[in-house]
Formats: structure tokens, C-alpha cells, sequence
């Protein structure tokens, strides 16, 4: 057996050590492809994220409005422009029968009746009559009598949804102007009324189908001032004590 001289030792350890360096630089590029594209997926994901982000990182401003007569905060709504049509319909159909029916005037006192009976469901109507009927004292037609009038303006019309998921309630902000003749000053109070609502058929009478096109009916309506007035006998107890 020849033993190998050690220039062929040489170059057999330089070989190796050559073949070393080029599996080092192989696996040194493998690890720099592996962090590049690490690298270019993390950039990919974070603009992605950023994307989807964009649409929650906003500033929506709000108006805070404090009513001067009765020191009432309330947030004034922000439209956007995407109100459902029934919204709409159902907000116009409240003002318009807050502003009809709880005003006052012997002028219209008639056409006004007969006009909110249109939205009113049967039960409703009946308690609508006995109110307005001559025969109780607290009726419209005995209240003004005295020839005073009253003035409505709807403030704000808010809408509820039941736990189950029925959207039918409403709260109706608005003022009562009452003016005691016509050279006086107009009498303003504040109240909040609580409208429970549905949509039946139109009704068949075309005069009922011209105020009320389309079916609108208040189930339920009770109204409350939003600011009680101290009554006078209280106060003279107060004042004994």
C-alpha cells in the first residue's frame, strides 16, 4: 500500500475545506431567502391590517344641545343618509300627527278630529271621542273655549327595538305654545310622548286614504311634560313648615 504523499494530503483537506465554504454559503443564501420573504410577509399582513383598520380609526363629531328652558341635555343625532325608507316615513307620519293632533285652534278644531281619527286604531279611537266630547270637562272644546290656541313643534323622534326584535315604539320630543288671546305672549312647556305604532291595509274611504295613504296607525300613545311644575298648595306647605 502507497501512502499518500502529502501534497495529495494537501489537497484533499483543501477540497474539503473548499466544499465546507460552499455548503456554508448555501445554507447562509437559504437563510437569507427564509428571512426575505419573512420579511415581505410580515409587510403584506401589516398593510393588510392597516387596511382593514382605516375604516375604524375616525372622528365623528357630535353637538350637545341644552334646551334654555328647561336645562335638558341631549346629543342631537347625526343623519347619514342611510335611513331606511320605512324610518323616514314612520318619523314624518309621528311629526305630522303630534303637530295635527295635539294642537289647538276652533278654526281647525274640526278638520283636525276627524283628520288624526284616520291614524287612530279602534281602541285608540274610542279613547280619542271621549276625550274630545263635549260632556268632559278636561276636552279641548271646553279647555280653549276661552278662545285660546296652541302651537306644537316637534323637537326630536327617537325609535326603540323590544328584546324581541320588534321595532314599534317611539318617543317624540315637542313643545306646547299656548297663546291666551292674540296679542299675548305664547305659554311654552315641554313634553315627551311615548307612541306605540303599526302599518295595517290602507283604508277603503278615499277621504281616510287621503290623509293616510298608507295604513300608519298609533296603537298607543301617553304623554307627559318632561318638567313637573311645583303645584301651589305645595309650596304654601312648604313655606308653613
Amino acid at each position: 500500500m502507497i501512502a499518500a504523499s502529502p501534497i495529495q494530503e494537501y489537497f484533499r483537506e483543501a477540497e474539503s475545506w473548499d466544499a465546507d465554504r460552499a455548503a456554508q454559503f448555501r445554507r447562509s443564501a437559504r437563510t437569507a431567502w427564509w428571512v426575505a420573504a419573512a420579511g415581505w410577509v410580515c409587510a403584506v399582513a401589516s398593510a393588510l391590517a392597516l387596511a382593514l383598520l382605516m375604516p375604524l380609526k375616525r372622528v365623528d363629531p357630535f353637538v350637545v344641545r341644552v334646551d334654555s328652558s328647561t336645562g335638558i341635555v341631549d346629543v342631537v343625532p347625526v343623519y347619514t343618509g342611510r335611513a331606511t325608507h320605512e324610518e323616514t316615513v314612520t318619523r314624518y307620519f309621528l311629526t305630522h300627527y303630534l303637530t295635527v293632533c295635539e294642537r289647538f285652534n276652533f278654526a281647525t278644531a274640526e278638520s283636525d278630529y276627524e283628520e288624526c281619527g284616520a291614524f287612530h286604531s279602534t281602541q285608540r279611537n274610542q279613547a280619542w271621542y271621549a276625550r274630545w266630547t263635549a260632556t268632559n270637562p278636561e276636552s279641548p272644546l271646553n279647555v280653549h273655549k276661552d278662545g285660546s290656541t296652541v302651537r306644537v313643534q316637534v323637537n326630536s323622534v327617537s325609535f326603540f327595538t323590544r328584546s324581541s326584535g320588534l321595532s314599534d315604539l317611539a318617543q317624540v320630543r315637542y313643545l306646547k305654545a299656548v297663546r291666551q288671546g292674540a296679542g299675548a305672549e305664547e305659554s311654552v312647556t315641554h313634553w315627551v310622548a311615548t307612541i306605540q305604532y303599526t302599518y295595517t291595509d290602507p283604508a277603503k274611504d278615499p277621504k281616510t286614504r287621503r290623509w293616510n295613504p298608507l295604513g300608519f296607525k298609533i296603537v298607543d300613545f301617553r304623554s307627559e311634560p318632561e318638567v313637573l311644575v311645583e303645584q301651589p298648595a305645595a309650596k304654601e306647605l312648604h313655606h308653613e313648615q
